[in-house]
């Protein structure tokens, strides 16, 4: 890392102009014509051309420099306009040293959009007139919000209609949504350009190309600030762990030498995703990818990404059939990828140190490496979060394999909690992943065939739905107060969206009916939907109120009570979570542990009615007894419906409390904010 961070600093002048190659490589207007570059050092032979000279493939020849950068100037035309019209399409043709003529788009390419005749998609020149570019309102970035609480989200299926929705319509329709649920981060899927829409953008063809499907460059700038006015912080969701393979719209073999951005041979190849992995140690490559950050950042006011793919990246086995132990000799052997690494720590210390203020990086990785969130300058990774991947599995085995009464608790608060010291983890109950085609949502799971039949408010709820609405709130909130120091939740999960996620394909004969969002469910005020996400407001809410989902706050188990199946936890401003995942047993008066002596009030309820439960559960205000409990210094008496969760909060608590702990509530917080 060092050596090759000061052989940047060297040749390059450091991380911020080598970061900046968008401002050079492939198609630049500036007042006197376009400047075209291009690196493709296996070409003997390179043209450009377009709807600007008729498709006439050879006749506007580059030159080549000793890097292998291609590069042409065109001038303005004698009336002062450009060469290239805004919009037109330009390709490159190259001639590789087996003489083969290889038509590409640009690697720098701003935009593309696919013939309708040939299905094939073609760079365009987006350069729009100074009137037709959209004006930023707001700031550019948005500063990084004390509790992360992330709407994963994509734009083309957040629709309620089968098609693909457009950038206006998620900024117009769904941010409002997202706001009032209470959510202060969005993390978009599938924003760079990819070929085939079923890949879920995760087989990226144009790196700096939005994703035309949706809408122009210009739509999605207004997305970004209109949610900067909102709060709203915008993730995106970034692939740099591998590319399509595809070779006529992508990077794929780009100059024909079967490298060049990638490794030759096997090495090159991943097997189970059938696309190309990256050569982090070649100099251009790490441009590109540098570069590439560097432009949604400042180009479009991305305020952070979450890395996909980082284990494939890590460890030269790409993480295929491992299965890691925890034992440090998996991580630091001979099978981990050094330029991999050293690109990840130099992403994300330039991203730091160029947006100190908002960036927000988090990490996609499931073999648990050591060091991923720990800051560059200790020789970390430098991400602020991982993704708590293995807290969906858990659920899932247990829905599909345990019955309720049989769940073991110990192991479930384990997986919650199974975490680094101050490695800061962003929990979900679910994400994409558990909803895409051969599995089901979470919902799903619970609830089956008779979510499409028996979810109406003026029915008796069967056993199935009465059982899925409950869980479904109460492992909700175990995953938001236990899973980490931040909360991610898929768009339409919050209401309990029902089925899978399938775009359109073959096998389904192009439908887009499972490729969108059921907005209408919760809209809906005859069904049960609307409890569902009404809950999900609520836990936000509540977390906003008293921060529980955060860094550096307190949190303490108090009590994993196998036969009662009862779960008590300590967490944040003095709340106490009491869960009760027993099916058919109600606790009265039980009594729990706590530190924080003094009274309580609810202040959620997973039973209350207007989230759909029985409302068994008080909401007296309650008193601690000087008596200790659970090894805490105090105790409280509480009812646990079944199937059900309670948090209650110490509105007024007495001098002897946890030690350090302010003596004012409105201290506390201030602290908190602070």
């Amino acid at each position: 890392y060092n050596e090759k961070k000061c052989a940047i600093e060297e040749h390059e002048g450091g991380l911020e102009n080598f970061s900046q190659g968008y401002t050079y490589l492939g198609m630049i207007p500036n007042r006197n014509g376009i400047n075209i570059r291009e690196w493709a050092p296996g070409a003997k032979e390179m043209f450009v051309f377009g709807d600007f000279n008729g498709w006439n493939r050879y006749e506007h020849r580059m030159e080549k420099d000793e890097f292998g950068v291609w590069s042409i100037f065109l001038p303005n035309k004698k009336d002062g306009s450009p060469p290239i019209a805004h919009a037109s399409k330009v390709k490159y043709m190259l001639i590789s040293h087996h003489d083969h003529h290889l038509e590409r788009n640009s690697a720098w390419a701003k935009y593309v959009v696919q013939n309708p005749e040939t299905n094939l998609f073609d760079a365009c020149l987006w350069n729009p007139a100074e009137k037709d570019t959209y004006k930023w309102k707001h700031p550019d970035h948005n500063p990084r919000p004390k509790s992360v609480k992330i709407y994963e989200c994509h734009v083309g299926m957040s629709s309620c209609d089968a098609h693909v929705a457009s950038y206006d319509y998620f900024t117009d329709w769904v941010l409002p949504r997202i706001k009032k649920l209470g959510y202060n981060t969005i993390q978009i899927m599938a924003i760079m350009e990819h070929a085939y829409y079923g890949s879920f953008g995760y087989h990226v063809t144009n790196f700096f190309a939005v994703s035309s499907r949706s809408g122009s460059p210009e739509g999605l700038k207004r997305l970004i600030d209109t949610a900067h006015s909102m709060g709203i912080s915008v993730l995106m969701d970034i692939v740099h762990s591998h590319a399509s393979s595809n070779e006529m719209d992508g990077i794929g073999n780009f100059d024909g030498s079967g490298g060049q951005y990638f490794h030759e041979g096997d090495r090159g190849y991943h097997s189970l995703w059938d696309s190309k992995c990256f050569d982090y140690g070649k100099w251009e490559v790490l441009r590109f990818l540098l570069s590439n950050l560097r432009f949604w950042v400042d180009e479009y006011h991305f305020d952070g990404f979450r890395f996909d793919g980082v284990t494939s990246m890590l460890y030269t086995h790409h993480g295929i059939h491992m299965s890691f132990s925890g034992n440090y000799d998996e991580y630091f052997g001979y099978q981990m990828d050094v330029d991999a690494n050293v690109y990840l720590m130099l992403g994300n210390e330039m991203l730091h140190e160029l947006y100190p203020d908002s960036m927000i990086t988090i990490g996609e990785d499931v073999s648990g490496m050591p060091t991923l969130c720990r800051p560059v300058h200790e020789g970390g990774i430098g991400f602020d979060f991982r993704l708590a991947m293995a807290i969906p599995d858990v659920f899932i085995e247990l829905f599909e394999k345990v019955p309720d009464e049989h769940w073991n608790i110990g192991h479930l608060v384990h997986t919650l909690t199974n975490r680094r010291w101050n490695e800061k983890t962003i929990a979900y109950f679910e994400s994409h992943d558990q909803a895409l085609v051969g599995d089901k949502t979470m919902a799903m799971w619970l609830m089956n065939a008779d979510m499409y039949y028996h979810m109406e408010v003026d029915k008796w709820p069967t056993e199935a739905v009465e059982r899925g609405i409950a869980l479904h709130k109460v492992l909700r909130l175990l995953v938001y107060s236990l899973g980490g120091e931040g909360y991610l939740n898929f768009m339409g999960n919050e209401f309990g969206h029902p089925e899978w996620i399938d775009f359109p394909r073959e096998g389904n004969g192009f439908s887009y009916n499972h490729a969108r969002r059921r907005w209408d469910l919760p809209a809906n005020e005859g069904l049960r939907f609307k409890f569902l996400e009404k809950f999900d407001e609520l836990m936000h809410a509540v977390e906003e109120e008293h921060f529980f989902c955060r860094e550096k706050v307190h949190q303490y188990v108090v009590l994993q009570n196998e036969e009662d199946k009862v779960i008590v936890v300590e967490k944040g401003d003095r709340l106490v979570f009491c869960f009760n995942l027993h099916p058919w047993k109600q606790y009265d008066n039980y009594r729990v542990g706590t530190n924080w002596r003094g009274k309580y009030k609810t202040v959620l309820d997973t039973d209350s009615w207007n989230t759909g439960g029985g409302g068994r559960a008080s909401w007296d205000d309650k008193e601690t007894s000087d008596e200790g409990w659970n090894d805490r210094k105090a105790s409280l008496f509480v009812t646990i419906p079944p199937r059900s969760a309670q948090v209650y909060y110490c509105f007024e608590w007495y001098d002897e409390g946890m030690e350090g702990t302010p003596k004012s509530a409105e201290a506390s917080k201030a602290k908190m904010r602070k």
